[in-house]
């Protein structure tokens, strides 16, 4: 496989651990989830930390969480056969333009890469930058976008620069239409933002409605998914302050592991996930309670049937 070489192995990455820490491992042409990880914090402008968000989701993925899922009575490796990539090589620049045009042809390939070898791309961010250009890759595939997030995201520009971390799905509008994408959990925007989103269609569960009618919610990311692609954009900073203390914009009213993982067993089980991202992951003072929580989110979501189709 000619991407390879793009990446550092598991083993050599700071975390020094594969994903899950596969006892038994598998070939990456035995895998049907190839996981990667991109330690990018080049854009972010308020709190720093994402570039340490796969160190801290391979690290208690490997060290602390058991990969027997009580709710579900078995284990992750008994239903997906994971491959551990490796992180992406990053170029040694200070030049965010030089950075993200790297990111911009490397990323598609990688993703034509595993899709056409029949894998389901699983990247580890890094800052929500990077969803754009994994997404941007399967655009052609028409998913149904399920973006769980505080934010929308949905800046057409941010401090002179056009793509970062608080602007990729405007952009992304460009390849994904707006009535395919659905923003859960908003609780921080501003008025330009919530007018794309109107003008284009989006649908949006903010977090009060999650809260208050999470019934509803269930209820239709059901009906919207049913025989659908869908690809999943899970910022960690949806769940409320207490569980995220070192991502770099947390938000109060934000959303608990419970409803989360209601609303991820509410994605019909016919649909076919084509990829995902776990972003804004973040590391500081040997705090690992966002890594542990989002390897149990993508424990939950890898579980599901629509990740094994």
């Amino acid at each position: 496989m000619d991407i390879l070489s793009l990446f550092m192995v598991p083993e050599g990455t700071k975390a020094g651990y594969s994903f899950a820490d596969i006892p038994i491992r598998i070939s990456f042409m035995e895998s049907n989830v190839a996981v990667y990880g991109v330690p990018l914090d080049i854009t972010t402008s308020f709190g720093k930390g994402t570039s340490r968000g796969p160190e801290a989701i391979r690290r208690t993925s490997a060290l602390q969480s058991e990969t027997f899922m009580l709710d579900e009575k078995t284990n992750i490796h008994d239903l997906v056969d994971i491959f551990d990539l490796g992180d992406l090589k990053l170029p040694k620049t200070k030049s965010i333009v030089k950075m993200l045009d790297y990111l911009d042809s490397t990323i598609p390939r990688v993703v034509a890469s595993l899709r056409n070898n029949s894998k389901i791309p699983v990247m580890l961010g890094g800052e929500h930058t990077l969803s754009y250009y994994q997404l941007k890759a399967l655009a052609e595939e028409e998913p149904i976008v399920i973006h769980f997030d505080a934010h929308r995201d949905m800046k057409p520009n941010y401090e002179s620069l056009k793509i970062c971390h608080t602007t990729p799905f405007y952009h992304l509008l460009k390849y994904i239409p707006g009535e395919n994408l659905i923003q859960i959990g908003i609780r921080q925007t501003d008025k330009e933002e919530n007018e794309t989103a109107s003008k284009n269609g989006v649908t949006t569960f903010d977090a009060w409605k999650v809260h208050n009618d999470i019934d509803s919610v269930a209820r239709y990311l059901q009906k919207a998914t049913a025989g659908k692609k869908i690809y999943i954009s899970f910022d960690i900073d949806v769940y409320d302050l207490p569980y995220v203390p070192c991502t770099g914009t947390p938000e109060p009213f934000g959303l608990d592991p419970f409803q989360v993982l209601k609303l991820i067993k509410a994605i019909d089980l016919s649909a076919c996930l084509i990829g995902m991202d776990m972003v804004e992951v973040a590391l500081k003072n040997d705090d690992y309670r966002e890594g542990t929580l989002a390897t149990q989110t993508l424990y939950r979501i890898l579980s599901r049937k629509y990740a094994r189709q």
